[in-house]
């Protein structure tokens, strides 16, 4: 079985890619990695506070390296620490990184030209697969998720701290795809078929945010110089620990 770690992002995507490693005989996944604002102390994009992500990796069962990145890193930096990390890995037998991506073709080639460059080999059990029923298949099989951050150009305050269940799915509109592949939304898994139990937490506020466009070219990974559309308001909602 080839040795592998997981990219981990607490998120849903995520935990269906992760059941579906588990139930391979080709793959042995033993460590969850994820990207940590390390100024703020929380998961990157995401928002979700550390101690529930420590929590997260700890109902699964599986050891959690986070890297700690912060709030301004650029884009060549990014790619420094992401490479540092990952040829730590390699010397500690991992051939194979697993991620979540379902049709980002951009995103997709990034991370398989940066793993060509150190040898490692990406693995997407989710690929190019129908997100209605993705999520219909995550929801049968048990998970239980919140969204912990939403788009506020295309999704309002009310589908923040909202629980991702079949009303949810009804309500998103025609324009946001079933698992928020475009950014649109991100969530929080807090139980399902690879959880040992649960993870214990309470709902705090929802707060708005928003984030100025970089100028900077080498901080534009997947944008065009030319563009003006890049989504800068979000709605958060804050999960604490119990």
């Amino acid at each position: 079985m080839h040795k592998t770690y997981f990219n981990w992002s607490s998120g849903k995507d995520s935990a269906l890619a992760l059941y579906k490693m588990q139930q391979s005989n080709a793959y042995k996944v033993d460590r969850l990695v994820t990207s940590v604002n390390s100024t703020f102390n929380r998961v990157s994009m995401h928002g979700l506070r550390l101690p529930l992500l420590e929590a997260q990796a700890k109902a699964i069962g599986l050891p959690l390296q986070t890297i700690m990145l912060n709030a301004d890193v650029s884009m060549s930096s990014y790619n420094e620490v992401m490479k540092t990390t990952m040829q730590g890995l390699i010397l500690k037998g991992y051939t194979h990184a697993v991620f979540g991506d379902i049709f980002l073709e951009d995103l997709k080639k990034y991370r398989e030209d940066k793993l060509k460059e150190v040898g490692v080999k990406g693995v997407f059990p989710l690929w190019k697969q129908d997100t209605k029923a993705l999520l219909k298949e995550l929801l049968q099989l048990g998970f239980k998720a919140i969204t912990v951050c939403v788009n506020a150009k295309l999704l309002d305050e009310s589908f923040v701290g909202r629980e991702v269940d079949e009303s949810f799915f009804n309500d998103l509109p025609e324009n946001v795809d079933p698992c928020g592949e475009n950014g649109e939304f991100h969530t929080f898994v807090y139980d399902g078929p690879i959880f040992k139990q649960p993870v214990s937490f309470t709902v705090g506020e929802k707060v708005k945010k928003g984030y100025a466009p970089t100028t900077n070219k080498d901080d534009n990974c997947f944008k065009k110089d030319e563009d003006t559309t890049w989504d800068t308001s979000f709605w958060y909602c804050d999960l604490l620990p119990k």
